[in-house]
C-alpha cells in the first residue's frame, strides 16, 4: 500500500514544501493538495517547488476541476512539471465542489469531466486532442516518454461508472469500510463491463488521520474534534446527492446519506478546517467510520482491512493541530506494518 499526504496551500508555501519533504522522508510516496484558487494559493507554483525538494514525490491536486482553467493549460502545467522533474505528477480530478462554488458557478457535470479527462490526458502524453468545434492541438515540446494519470473522485453511481470506465484512477475521499467496499466494487465492475481490466484502475481512499497516545476518551474526543470538519466536507457532496437521487436508500445508501439530515447550509470560508462551526451536525459514529483515529494499533488495522478491500494508497488529510506528529507517526510505526 502506497501513502500519501493531502494539504491545503496555506501561506506559506515554504510550510507546504517541508512537510512534503517530511512526508518523502517518512516514506509517503504522494503528496497533493487542495484546488481552490479563492480560498488558497496557487498549488501548481508550489508543486514546483515541492519538486525540486524532493526526490520521488509525486504530487498533484486532490482535485482540481474542468471549470476553473481551460484544459490545454492544465495539460500544458502538469506535462511542463513532467519535462522538469521526470513524470512525478498525478492529475486528480472532480467536480469542483469548493473552487466552483466559491467563484459563483455551478460544480460541472460529469459530461464535461468525461471530456476534459480525455483531453488532458491524451495532451499531456504528447498526442493529439480536439478543443472543440474541430481545433485539434497538440503540445510540439513535449517529449517521447510523456505521460499523465488522471484519478477521478467520485461517490454517486454515474460518478462511479465512470471512475471505472474512463479513468486510471478512483479517489474515494472517506475511509468507512462498508462505503469503501461498495464503491471500489461499483467502479471495478465498471471497468470490467467496459472491456478494462479493474486492475488498471489505483483506489486511493483520501481521509484525515489523527494518531493519539491511547485510546482514553478524552484523547479520543479531542482527535474527533480535531477531524470531524470532514464529515462536512463529504457532506456537500452527500447532499448534491440526495438533492438528485433521493434518500430512500434505493441508489445511494443509507450509511452514506442518514447523517446530513440536520445539516444547516456551508460557509466555504472554513472549509477544510478544524473547529469548522459548520459541521456541529456530523455525529461522533461518522467521524470514526470516515477517518483513521485512535492509537497507532487502530491505524494499522483500519488500513489493513482497507488494503484488503482493493485499496492501493491511503492518502492522509492533515489538516488539524498534529501534523508533523501524525507524518512521523505514519513514517515510524504505520507505513513499515503495511509495507508490501
Amino acid at each position: 500500500m502506497d501513502f500519501g499526504l493531502v494539504l491545503q496551500t496555506d501561506p506559506p508555501a515554504s510550510r507546504v514544501v517541508d512537510l512534503m519533504q517530511r512526508a518523502e522522508r517518512n516514506g509517503f510516496t504522494h503528496g497533493w493538495t487542495f484546488d481552490s484558487a479563492v480560498l488558497w494559493q496557487e498549488p501548481f507554483v508550489i508543486y514546483s517547488r515541492i519538486l525540486a525538494n524532493t526526490t520521488t514525490l509525486t504530487v498533484g491536486p486532490m482535485v482540481t476541476n474542468p471549470g476553473t482553467r481551460t484544459w490545454e493549460v492544465t495539460a500544458s502545467t502538469f506535462a511542463t512539471l513532467n519535462d522538469m522533474y521526470g513524470n512525478r505528477t498525478v492529475c486528480g480530478i472532480g467536480r469542483g465542489d469548493s473552487a466552483m462554488r466559491v467563484a459563483g458557478r455551478t460544480p460541472n457535470t460529469l459530461a464535461r469531466i468525461s471530456d476534459a479527462m480525455k483531453v488532458i490526458r491524451t495532451l499531456a502524453s504528447g498526442g493529439e486532442a480536439d478543443l472543440g468545434g474541430g481545433t485539434v492541438v497538440r503540445f510540439p515540446w513535449i517529449g517521447p516518454d510523456a505521460r499523465l494519470p488522471v484519478w477521478m473522485a467520485a461517490y454517486g453511481p454515474k460518478a462511479l461508472r465512470m471512475a471505472g470506465e474512463e479513468a486510471d484512477g478512483f479517489i474515494l475521499q472517506l475511509a468507512d469500510l462498508y462505503l469503501t467496499e461498495y464503491m471500489v466494487k461499483a467502479v471495478k465492475d465498471a471497468a470490467v463491463a467496459a472491456g478494462r481490466d479493474p486492475a488498471e484502475v489505483t483506489v486511493c481512499v483520501a481521509a484525515p488521520a489523527y494518531v493519539t497516545a491511547d485510546d482514553s476518551p478524552e484523547a479520543l474526543a479531542h482527535a474527533r474534534e480535531q477531524c470531524r470538519w470532514f464529515g462536512g466536507m463529504v457532506g456537500n457532496h452527500v447532499a448534491d446527492l440526495v438533492s438528485k437521487y433521493g434518500a430512500d436508500g434505493s441508489v445511494v445508501p443509507h450509511e452514506l446519506t442518514d447523517y446530513i439530515k440536520s445539516r444547516q447550509g456551508y460557509d466555504y470560508s472554513h472549509h477544510g478546517r478544524s473547529g469548522n462551526p459548520d459541521t456541529r451536525f456530523v455525529p461522533d459514529e461518522i467521524v470514526d467510520r470516515f477517518c483513521l483515529i485512535g492509537p497507532v494499533e487502530k491505524h494499522i488495522e483500519k488500513l489493513k482491512a482497507l488494503r484488503a478491500l482493493g485499496v492501493d494508497q491511503f492518502a492522509v488529510y492533515d489538516m488539524h493541530d498534529a501534523q508533523e506528529a501524525v507524518i512521523d507517526a505514519y513514517g515510524e510505526r504505520i507505513i513499515p506494518a503495511l509495507a508490501g
